[in-house]
Parts: C-alpha cells; sequence; structure tokens
C-alpha cells in the first residue's frame, strides 16, 4: 500500500490488488478480536485479582492469539471467495487509495449482490459480535469498579481501563461506520476519509495511548509542556 501510494504509476495488478485487500482484512479483523481479548484480560484483571495469573497463564494467551488469527481468517474468507472469480471489464480505477472491498466490487462487470451481501453479514457478525463481547466484558468491571469503597481506588482500577475504551471508540466507530452498510458504494468520499482514521490516524495515536499509562510518560510530558507554556509566557512578557 505504501510502495504504491508514494509511486508515480498507481497501478497495481488483480492479483496484487486482491492479496492487499486480503491481508488489509485479516489483520484489521484480528485487531478486532485482539481489542475484545483485551477486554476479557481487564475483566479477570479486575473482577477476579486473585485468580488472574492462573486465568489468563501463557497457555490461555497462546489460545486466544491463536483464536483470534482463526476467527479473522474464517470471517473474510467468505466475501473473498465471492469477489476473486468476479469478472473485471472496465474501467480499471479504483476510486480509493488502496484495495478496499466496496471500490473494488463497484468495477465488476457481474453481479456482485451476493458478494455485498457477504461482505456486509461478516462485518456485522465480527464488528457487532466482538463489540458484544467487549460490552459485557466491561459491564461487570465497571459494576466491580463501583462496589470499591475508596475513591482512590476506583480511580487507580478505572485508569487501566482508559487507554483500551480509547482505542475501542475510535476503531469501532470508525469501521462500523465503514462496513456494517448493506450499500457502501455511496459517499466514497466521506469512507476514504474514515478509512484514513482507521488505518493511519488510530494505529498512529495507539501508541501514544496506551503509553499514557506509564507514569514516567505523564511525568515527561507534563515537564515538556511546562517548558513550552514557560516560554512562550516569557515571550509574550518580553513583547
Amino acid at each position: 500500500m505504501l510502495a504504491n501510494t508514494f509511486s508515480l504509476t498507481k497501478a497495481i495488478s488483480f492479483v496484487g490488488c486482491l492479496t492487499q485487500s486480503i491481508f488489509y482484512f485479516l489483520l484489521g479483523s484480528t485487531e478486532f478480536f485482539i481489542l475484545a481479548v483485551m477486554s476479557f484480560d481487564r475483566y479477570v484483571a479486575i473482577c477476579n485479582p486473585l485468580r488472574y495469573t492462573i486465568i489468563m497463564n501463557k497457555q490461555t494467551c497462546l489460545l486466544l492469539l491463536l483464536g483470534s488469527y482463526v476467527g479473522a481468517f474464517f470471517s473474510m474468507l467468505g466475501p473473498s471467495v465471492l469477489t476473486a472469480p468476479l469478472i473485471f471489464c472496465g474501467p480499471n480505477k479504483i476510486h480509493h487509495f488502496f484495495c478496499d472491498r466496496a471500490p473494488v466490487l463497484k468495477l465488476a462487470c457481474a453481479d456482485i449482490s451476493l458478494a455485498e451481501l457477504a461482505d456486509f453479514i461478516a462485518s456485522a457478525v465480527l464488528l457487532l459480535g466482538s463489540l458484544l463481547l467487549t460490552g459485557v466484558s466491561y459491564t461487570y468491571i465497571v459494576i466491580t469498579i463501583l462496589k470499591i469503597p475508596s475513591v482512590q481506588g476506583r480511580q487507580k482500577a478505572f485508569s487501566t481501563c482508559v487507554s483500551h475504551i480509547m482505542v475501542v471508540t475510535l476503531y469501532y466507530g470508525s469501521s462500523i461506520f465503514l462496513y456494517v452498510r448493506p450499500k457502501k458504494s455511496n459517499a466514497m468520499d466521506i469512507n476514504k476519509f474514515a478509512t484514513v482514521l482507521n488505518t493511519i490516524i488510530t494505529p498512529m495515536l495507539n501508541p501514544f495511548i496506551y503509553s499514557l499509562r506509564n507514569e514516567k510518560v505523564k511525568e515527561s510530558l507534563k515537564n515538556t509542556l511546562s517548558k513550552y507554556i514557560g516560554l512562550l509566557t516569557s515571550s509574550k512578557t518580553q513583547k
């Protein structure tokens, strides 16, 4: 995707386009399963802290990771199988910056209703299903946090979930808007903006969001902001 973005020709073969689409949806789908697994991890850590090391042992973590990849593979298998045999007779210009499924299907000369339906069902089951699992985990987490007697204890427990909630909100918000719709060919410009948010901005923000849990990172950020504010204040005073 990056090579084609910076290339002058902006050309890609059908096999390359299909491969790009398969890896995009495979890795993207895996991300949603992993987000659901992370919510379960938070649930165990907060609701069953004494049993955390027993439940979330190495074998369980490996099985959850493997299950995420297997689930992602099967979720994108049906739409990919239905897209591959379609006939594309032109125009051959994709109205997007990568081989997303909706703009590719728009170029097909055959009936794409079945492929669109399979894409919609797979996206709805993946996104809404994993979001439901995440919501159930956080429901139990909130109930447990509210039972903690001290305010400091509630704040500490909730702070462990803030970064994950922010990432879940960004990923699911843009992805549900993009893919949980029966017809995705309309409003392509809006779709491209949402795709940029989903594929570039959110992954770029992930390291910053997760690192905010680290006290040293917070302290370093506060010191940098205070120095910057001090420089601005001193420059205004001199003027």
